[in-house]
């Protein structure tokens, strides 16, 4: 039987490949029209908010929400993504239905209370920006079985620092009113948030 850890790995560089090929995807579809796809649908879940307030598929249902993965001990690109996240937020129009949902990959530190003040210092809008976390396997499942956000706990081994715990992807996602993933970006693409904005109205637009 292979070790649980061989195993969490294999499914973070599946995810790896097949969020490549989605994304390459993605990209020529787009070239040929501006109609985004569905890409595949979630699976349910339900996780808690920073408020300690439960959080499902089928509550964001009738949203169109913008999902990515840090931790709030990240030495890495965590702070670059929420303060990505922060700039879409103040750009979004106030009046639409639009969330943004960040994962936590470390879920056994990053409780309600700790993301909580995370938000804070990142002056989230608490009715649009969701913090997640839960039970470890349930974080992940959602991660990497319904998102596609590869996440992997490091060893100690491979730690460069006391915070250097977690290996997590660094693409947002983009998720419709049904709960259907419409699109993925890497966030390192420049004019990234102009992009995501045009899109978020166009999902806006779906019935």
């Amino acid at each position: 039987m292979p070790k649980p850890e061989r195993k969490l790995e294999w499914i973070v560089w599946s995810i790896l490949a097949a969020v490549v090929l989605v994304i390459a995807g993605v990209y020529v579809s787009q070239r040929g029209g501006p109609q985004l796809k569905m890409l595949r649908h979630l699976p349910d879940f339900t996780l808690t908010n920073q408020f300690d307030q439960a959080v499902s598929l089928s509550s964001l249902r009738g949203d169109v929400w913008l999902a990515n993965i840090i931790f709030t001990r990240c030495p890495g690109p965590c702070a670059r993504m929420t303060k990505q996240f922060s700039e879409i937020q103040a750009a979004l129009p106030k009046d639409k239905a639009v969330k943004l949902v960040t994962l936590t990959a470390d879920p056994g530190y990053d409780t309600p209370s700790v993301l909580k003040a995370y938000a804070e210092r990142t002056e989230a809008d608490s009715s649009r920006w969701h913090f997640l976390t839960g039970p470890k396997e349930e974080v992940y499942r959602v991660a990497l079985e319904g998102l596609m956000l590869a996440v992997q706990e490091k060893t100690p081994t491979d730690q460069e620092s006391a915070d250097d715990l977690f290996i997590h992807s660094t693409l947002f996602v983009l998720v419709d009113k049904r709960g259907n993933v419409r699109s993925f970006y890497e966030s390192t693409d420049e004019g990234l948030n102009q992009r995501i904005l045009g899109d978020v109205k166009q999902l806006l637009r779906e019935r």
